[in-house]
């Protein structure tokens, strides 16, 4: 929560942000933002959508983050790698990231899976580069930085940028400090008391920890910066190996060590020295669990950093509304965060994020739920930790998040009792005309 004497006023009564001006080593340096991924493990949230395309903390979408991560920290090349269900990403990126400038050498690119290569698909992170090696050539960046757009966290690229060109890198690896338990789900970094990486192991099952930080492992972020002459060579390697899975962490970053090349560890620190807020939302608990810490008081991830924004596209809505004040049928909004054109018509939601143009109607109940976009809620509903997917319509007197037995003989819940709900599982088909059924789809088709 922002304090009423911390607040830099001239800054904020300003209508633009200040964002980082580009360097001459910002300028040469190309990103190449990794969002073909599947998100299997979002099961139904990624039905329809890739993985960054996800939408999160009730208006953005997750690789909204990578990227406002670049333009924030003054880098303006950037090339986004799409490949599964990309549609909708690919409308957003169009929609959100046009507004750069290419007469000046800034871009957002869309660099979808075409073959360019070989008459195959991406199979792996670093054949992926690889097949857009011409397009790097085209660009000559001194420095490319690859990422993944699946994460949540804000971080300055070109503090990390300054570091891997100071110390004479082939690549420098963006790592953070997590519990020796959890960092079997990662890649995890040996290193020295210079931080330079002596071995690089993916999902170990007894990963190393750190040099006088005991129960302390540094994982990998899956943000990679190399000097390109070295990453040329290292993915046409890679390429031609046929024993090969064309992955960085499984193959390029382990072999760089073993063939004694100089490959840096970068921690992802606070100004305090902590490890700063990033989460892996690949799972429909983490997902739930980092929309929930944006109700929180002081959440560690700040939306409202105007010196930070986070970029997005966003429909024309009228404000969020809450009507009627009756004791037992008053529309309010506790702990929570309620997008535009929501309208909470004697309803009450509590420690929840609803997205834009939602509606819930009177005597109804939200607690602890995560609503996308365009859901309706009818009357004398109870909603409980529940995932409600875009669109969703939701009949007067449901009750979802009460009983696990009942909810998955309709929903999917997850270990930690989290519910899915999505049109699909309510049998409603969202692409029928109203006055279509079914068998009409199947005629057009």
């Amino acid at each position: 929560m922002i304090d009423s004497h911390e607040v830099d006023q001239p800054n904020h009564y300003k209508y633009y942000v200040n964002t980082k001006i580009a360097t001459e080593l910002t300028r040469k340096t190309l990103v190449l933002i990794l969002a073909g991924g599947e998100g299997s493990r979002l099961m139904d949230l990624t039905r329809w959508r890739a993985k960054p395309a996800v939408p999160f903390g009730g208006k953005y979408r997750i690789i909204d983050f990578a990227l406002s991560n670049c333009i924030n920290s003054g880098l303006r090349r950037i090339g986004v790698l799409t490949q599964y269900k990309s549609h909708s990403l690919i409308r957003h990126l169009q929609r959100a990231w046009s507004f750069m400038r290419a007469e000046i050498g800034e871009f957002v690119e869309i660099l979808p899976a075409q073959q360019r290569v070989s008459k195959e698909w991406y199979k792996g992170t670093a054949d992926a580069i690889f097949q857009n090696i011409d397009i790097m050539h085209r660009h000559a960046p001194d420095h490319v930085i690859i990422l993944g757009g699946d994460h949540i966290y804000t971080m300055d690229y070109s503090k990390m940028l300054v570091a891997h060109a100071r110390s004479g890198a082939d690549v420098t690896v963006g790592c953070i400090e997590v519990p020796v338990d959890e960092a079997r789900e990662f890649g995890v970094m040996s290193v020295d008391d210079k931080y330079q990486i002596t071995r690089f192991t993916e999902k170990p099952a007894q990963p190393d920890a750190m040099p006088g930080k005991k129960g302390v492992s540094l994982a990998s972020m899956g943000i990679y910066i190399f000097s390109t002459h070295y990453l040329y060579s290292a993915i046409i390697l890679d390429a031609e190996n046929p024993a090969s899975s064309h992955d960085f962490g499984r193959d390029i970053i382990p072999k760089i060590i073993r063939d004694g090349h100089k490959a840096f560890a970068y921690p992802f620190v606070d100004d305090d020295g902590r490890p700063a807020y990033w989460r892996d939302v690949g799972s429909l608990d983490s997902y739930w669990r980092a929309n929930m810490e944006l109700c929180a008081l002081s959440p560690e991830l700040n939306l409202y950093n105007r010196n930070w924004p986070i970029w997005t596209y966003q429909t024309q809505h009228p404000p969020a509304k809450f009507t009627f004040d009756d004791p037992d049928c008053r529309g309010e909004a506790i702990d929570s965060l309620v997008s535009g054109g929501c309208i909470l018509t004697g309803s009450r939601v509590k420690r929840s994020v609803i997205f834009f143009a939602c509606q819930i109607e009177k005597y109804s109940s939200v607690k602890d739920s995560v609503i996308l976009p365009k859901v309706y809620i009818g009357r004398n509903c109870r909603i409980n930790r529940v995932i409600i997917d875009k669109g969703a319509y939701i009949a007067d007197g449901t009750v979802i998040g009460e009983d696990p037995v009942e909810d998955a003989r309709k929903f999917h819940v997850t270990p930690s009792g989290v519910v899915l709900v999505t049109p699909q599982m309510l049998g409603q088909n969202l692409f029928l005309a109203p006055d279509q059924t079914p068998e009409d789809l199947a005629d057009q088709a």
